[in-house]
């Protein structure tokens, strides 16, 4: 037991998911460069595996976030707890909005992935080759299953998404009439997120089998569209964190960026290192209150954007990331798989409400962009060999995110303290003046 207690520790983890990226492309070149067979064929196997796994994952995750997360948002109050509420999600969609088309634009122009084709099970092609994508009615007969059923068994992810978004509206209508329904699902959501993470603990195998499995077919030529996924990210992510919030805070917060990260950074740092908003959030909760943010306020939007607020890994990452794959497996996006891409990083993590992470919104996005299960699993599958290296940048991009969003609501509503703002930076763990409450 204290094995797996360390073992599952981030940084131990992290460690054992890199050792593995570092044997399993050592193990593939060997493999291309020796011309085992009997290697490359065990290596393709792992990969098989472990791809297999988190295939049978995809369909009932999404359904069940979605749906959890949309009969969630009854938790908002009324009256100005409302509009406080309404404001801070509005907020949330835009930052969202500007950090998605940010990532579009760097996929477009850095071209991750592109110069090496992985090529993808018979079935994800023939799959491919039937989907035309270019058209609002062929998009329409796709997003709408013929049967309820043949969605879920024929693995039609964005049927699934439309369903799961129908079902979730509906149950959020019924109010109390669907609280059985919606115990259930949100048990079978948890039954899911606890095989997801016993899957998860098998990741420095499966990396070890993905990653030599294409040192084996492609040689050397595999760790350029690697690099260039890690440098697109962190190019989107930076571009984010030090010139969206700041331009915000400055100009419709008026909040000194300068002071914003002075009274931030420690959270912004403990998230680049612990890879968690919700080890952060603590941290953050006290860092929103140092900024000035009135505190009853900063504990509801603080909280809310731990599980809906991840401009880094709801809105940047799967943005290139889905391009980045789109272009290992020589998939030609077109304008409405853009639209969409757009569309579940604005509404996706409010539809996740509670639930998003980058596994859920990643597979949402190539969901919603009409890819095969097989290559959805396979190309979530590669991405994870390098996770650790892009979580940190995204986590602290999250994080940033939670803190800037309360002050703009905060500065709009009369509930920005600029006393306790321009204030000495404090430690985020130093107990918050008491206020008055947020008056109805």
């Amino acid at each position: 037991m204290s094995f797996i207690r360390s073992y599952t520790k981030p940084k131990v983890f992290g460690f054992t998911v890199l050792a593995a990226l570092v044997l399993g492309a050592l193990a593939g070149y060997v493999a291309k460069s020796t011309d085992q067979a009997w290697l490359t064929t065990t290596l393709e196997s792992i990969g098989d595996v472990f791809t297999s796994l988190l295939q049978f994952t995809v369909i009932p995750l999404v359904f069940t976030a979605i749906v959890v997360g949309i009969t969630s948002l009854r938790r908002l109050g009324s009256s100005r707890a409302a509009r406080l509420g309404g404001k801070t999600l509005l907020w949330f969609a835009t930052t969202s909005l500007i950090a998605v088309l940010i990532g579009l634009a760097i996929g477009l122009v850095v071209k991750p992935g592109a110069g090496v084709q992985v090529e993808p099970s018979q079935a994800a092609v023939e799959k491919l080759a039937a989907r035309d994508q270019g058209s609002w009615g062929t998009l329409l007969e796709t997003l709408i299953p013929s049967n309820l059923f043949s969605a879920f068994t024929e693995g039609e992810v964005l049927q699934v998404v439309f369903i799961s978004v129908l079902v979730g509206f509906a149950a959020y209508a019924l109010g109390e009439k669907a609280t059985p329904f919606v115990t259930l699902t949100r048990s079978a959501f948890d039954l899911i997120q606890k095989i997801v993470g016993w899957i998860v603990l098998l990741a420095p195998i499966g990396v070890f089998g993905l990653i030599g499995t294409a040192f084996a077919t492609y040689g050397n030529s595999f760790v350029r569209p690697l690099f260039s996924l890690i440098a697109s990210v962190y190019g989107g992510s930076l571009l984010v964190l030090f010139v969206v919030y700041p331009l915000l805070l400055r100009f419709v917060g008026r909040v000194s960026p300068v002071t914003f990260f002075a009274k931030a950074w420690t959270a912004i740092q403990f998230a680049f290192v612990s890879r968690s908003s919700g080890a952060t959030l603590p941290l953050s909760r006290q860092t929103a209150a140092n900024l000035g943010v009135d505190n009853d306020y900063a504990s509801f939007a603080v909280p809310l954007g731990t599980t809906t607020k991840m401009d880094g890994c709801a809105a940047v990452y799967p943005a290139i990331a889905t391009v980045f794959i789109a272009n290992l497996f020589g998939v030609q996006l077109g304008v409405w798989q853009y639209v969409a891409i757009v569309a579940v990083a604005v509404f996706g993590a409010l539809a996740t409400a509670g639930t998003t992470g980058w596994f859920t919104m990643l597979t949402l996005t190539l969901g919603a962009v009409n890819m095969p299960p097989e290559v959805i699993a396979t190309g979530v599958a590669v991405v994870y060999a390098i996770d650790p290296i892009l979580d940190m940048v995204r986590t602290a991009t999250n994080v940033t995110g939670q803190i800037t969003v309360p002050v703009l609501v905060a500065r709009s509503e009369g509930l920005l303290d600029d006393e306790i703002l321009n204030a000495p930076s404090e430690p985020p763990l130093l107990t918050t003046p008491a206020r008055e409450p947020i008056p109805a």
